[in-house]
């Protein structure tokens, strides 16, 4: 699998997350609050809150991931090891949702870390 694969599959996770939080916030707001403005939106709770919230730390994480993947691609010879760290952070990315809006807080912070040290490892590969 190459850099730039795991990349778009990190992309459609993120795309899915955020799919499936309109549909769980959908069940807490009616139609005319989710096209409105949006400016007296209130907060959402429970699963349709923690979606929101990991739906918004993912596009984050793609903004921080997607450049050191793109680095790594254009080289002649990536490192071995920087498909295998990509790999490992898209597995965190899709731990840390499920977890998220399962309300799992330890196993969350844990599975941020594993995929937020793999970013980190992409980039000094980078270098």
């Amino acid at each position: 699998m190459t850099l730039t694969t795991i990349l778009a599959m990190y992309g459609i996770v993120v795309l899915a997350t955020i799919f499936v939080q309109v549909l769980a916030a959908a069940q807490k707001l009616d139609m005319s609050q989710l096209m409105g403005n949006r400016e007296s939106l209130p907060s959402l709770t429970g699963v349709a809150g923690r979606l929101d919230r990991a739906q918004m730390n993912s596009v984050i994480a793609m903004a921080l991931f997607a450049p050191a993947v793109l680095i790594l691609a254009q080289l002649p010879e990536p490192p071995a090891t920087a498909t295998f760290a990509a790999t490992i952070f898209l597995l965190a990315r899709i731990a840390y949702v499920v977890v998220y809006a399962m309300g799992i807080a330890y196993l969350r912070t844990i599975v941020w870390l594993v995929g937020f040290a793999m970013t980190f490892w992409l980039y000094l590969l980078a270098l």
